[in-house]
C-alpha cells in the first residue's frame, strides 16, 4: 500500500481529474508542465527500477512526484495508474521489498551502522514489518561486527592512533556510536579496548564471528 504522502498527492490528482472541469471541458493547458499519461508513466517507472534498487513505496513516491509535476492527460485515474504500475513491476520481479530490505540492511551493516539505523531506514523506505523482519534480525546478529567496523572507520578505541583519558572525547565517541545506531553497552565495550591491545581486539573479532 502507498504511504500517506503518496496518497495525498495522488488523491489530489484524482480529485482534479474527477471534479476539475464542471462543464465537461478540459481546463486550459498549463504550459509550464509537460503532459503525462499512464503509458509514459509506465516508461518512467521502468527506467527508474532499471537504474535504482528500490522498494514499492519509494517507486510510488517517485511516480506521485511525476504526477504532481506534470499535467495528467490520461482518462484513467492517476492513483490507480500508479498502483497498477507498481503491481506490474512486482509481478515482473523488478520490485521485491524483502530482497530490497536484505540488500539495504546488509550494505548498512558493512558500513558500520547499527540495527537501530537499519530499522529507521527500512521504515523510511516504506518496508512493511513482514518484509523487514529477516533483514533486521540479520543486522542484530551482526551488531558486534558492525560496531567494530564503525570504530575502525572512525579510528576509535583499539584503532585510535594513541590512547586518551579525555572524558569529553569519550562522550563524543559514545554519541557517534549512538547516532550510528549502536547500543550504549556495545559502544562502551568497543571503546574500552585501548590502542595496541591485540588480545582485546581479537576477542571482539571472535565475538563478531560468532554473531
Amino acid at each position: 500500500m502507498p504511504d500517506m504522502a503518496v496518497l495525498i498527492v495522488l488523491n489530489r490528482a484524482r480529485l482534479w481529474h474527477k471534479h476539475g472541469d464542471m462543464a465537461n471541458r478540459r481546463a486550459p493547458h498549463d504550459r509550464s508542465k509537460r503532459p503525462l499519461g499512464a503509458a509514459k508513466l509506465d516508461e518512467l517507472a521502468l527506467a527508474y527500477v532499471a537504474r535504482f534498487a528500490t522498494s514499492r513505496a519509494k517507486l510510488m513516491r517517485y511516480l506521485a512526484r511525476k504526477v504532481r509535476e506534470s499535467e495528467w492527460m490520461d482518462e484513467s485515474d492517476a492513483m490507480a495508474a500508479c498502483e497498477a504500475i507498481a503491481d506490474r513491476m512486482e509481478r515482473r520481479h523488478y520490485l521485491d521489498d524483502r530482497q530490497y530490505a536484505a540488500m539495504r540492511a546488509g550494505a548498512m551493516t558493512r558500513r558500520g551502522l547499527g540495527v537501530r539505523r537499519v530499522k529507521a531506514q527500512l521504515y523510511v523506505d516504506g518496508i512493511a514489518e513482514e518484509d523487514s523482519g529477516e533483514a533486521i534480525e540479520a543486522a542484530a546478529n551482526a551488531a558486534v561486527a558492525a560496531a567494530v567496523g564503525f570504530a575502525r572507520r572512525r579510528r576509535f578505541g583499539p584503532f585510535a592512533t594513541r590512547g586518551s583519558d579525555d572524558p569529553k572525547q569519550r562522550e563524543r565517541q559514545l554519541a557517534a556510536f549512538l547516532r550510528a545506531g549502536h547500543g550504549l553497552a556495545l559502544a562502551r565495550r568497543v571503546l574500552a579496548v585501548p590502542p595496541g591491545d591485540e588480545a582485546g581486539l581479537a576477542a571482539l573479532d571472535d565475538e563478531a564471528v560468532l554473531d
